[in-house]
């Protein structure tokens, strides 16, 4: 199966997690905890399995070793 690395919606990107589920109920599972991660996600079906695919909008940058005030 050819599986796409990335999908777009709109603007948004999405990315697969790289697993393929067998069934929707597992690719359910995995996806209720991304999105208890704070990840958007997405399921679709391709030749009978189900990929889970997900993004996070980046809301705070933290750089380590630099001096904060």
């Amino acid at each position: 199966m050819n599986v796409e690395e990335a999908i777009y919606e709109g603007n948004d990107k999405f990315m697969w997690d790289g697993e393929v589920y067998d069934s929707l109920a597992a690719a359910q599972n995995v996806g209720k905890t991304y999105e208890e991660k704070g990840f958007q996600v997405r399921i679709f079906e391709k030749e009978g399995k189900h990929l889970v695919y997900t993004r996070r909008v980046v809301t705070e940058i933290v750089i380590e070793g630099t001096p904060q005030a």
